[in-house]
């Protein structure tokens, strides 16, 4: 083929659509820092066991459901003290909970790691919480994240927590990968949804096989399933020495596995920041061949 016939060769239409981006959808409680909850009642000087025991799981046997229970339990304990759980009181928590260690250097390393694989691709963090959004909102890592959704409390004018406004619970966790997907400025309450599959792709914000979802248990378990089902990458969390705790309080299916689990050790050379270095490095380079595919 001669070098003009070349220069007017075009190939046809039929690589995939690019998109230079990348996100990382975590969890909060017990995978990025303590269960918020936990710690919450224990600043309250609270016993954490008896006030689970006592409170939380009496409701949750009586067919509450966990999200209800733990923010009724919360609310009633406010009532009955002297010193209010307030929207301040809220904020102050969050901006003296500290994430695991090394969170805020895991999150600086990924995004020099895809400035060093393509400097043209976009990484994103995201967070989907069942916990207090208010609080994530004021720890010294929210500043990282693009969007933060999890459970908020109504105030009432002197700023006491006087009811549950918002929650979040394991399946509609899924709702707001698609809220990402989308791009969408709001997630829809009124029964609507975003059909991903009558989309598409270059209509997309970031496509699930460009997502990474980073969980610790059960609540994360329908986000695993939609990331392995659209070709994303799921990755488990644990606490403690050994995985034994976590394999037996989540049950999953063969779709519903994460790609590894690993401690929810965050330090240079462990094994979850290997994992999510070889995660990104894996979808940024399948960025960079439908880039070479297109010609970009």
């Amino acid at each position: 083929m001669s070098k003009t016939a070349n220069a007017d060769f075009k190939k046809p239409q039929a690589t995939k659509p690019v998109c230079n981006r990348v996100a990382i959808v975590f969890d909060f409680d017990d995978t990025l820092a303590p269960d918020t909850f936990d710690e919450l009642i224990k600043r309250l000087g609270l016993n954490v066991s008896e006030f689970r025991q006592q409170r939380y799981e009496p409701l949750k046997d009586a067919g509450w459901d966990h999200v209800a229970a733990r923010f009724y339990c919360l609310i009633q304990e406010s009532k009955q003290r002297q010193e209010k759980i307030t929207k301040e009181y809220l904020i102050h928590f969050g901006q003296e909970l500290q994430p695991f260690d090394g969170v805020t250097e895991m999150l600086d390393r990924l995004h020099q790691l895809v400035h060093r694989t393509n400097p043209t691709i976009e990484l994103e963090f995201y967070m989907i919480t069942g916990g207090f959004a208010e609080v994530v909102r004021h720890t010294c890592i929210a500043s990282y994240f693009t969007k933060i959704w999890g459970c908020e409390f109504h105030y009432a004018e002197n700023g006491d927590i006087e009811f549950l406004k918002r929650s979040i619970s394991h399946t509609e966790k899924t709702r707001y990968l698609m809220h990402i997907a989308s791009g969408q400025d709001q997630v829809d309450g009124d029964g609507r949804s975003f059909a991903y599959r009558d989309v598409s792709e270059e209509q997309l914000h970031v496509p699930l096989s460009q997502m990474i979802y980073v969980g610790d248990g059960a609540s994360d378990v329908p986000c695993f399933s939609v990331l392995n089902d659209e070709g994303g990458i799921a990755i488990g969390v644990y606490k403690g020495d050994t995985a034994t705790e976590w394999s037996q309080q989540v049950e999953v299916t063969e779709s519903q596995r994460v790609m590894n689990l690993a401690p929810a050790d965050y330090q240079e050379e462990s094994e979850l920041m290997r994992s999510l270095s070889l995660a990104v490095e894996s979808l940024c380079k399948q960025i960079s061949l439908r880039q070479l595919s297109a010609g970009e």
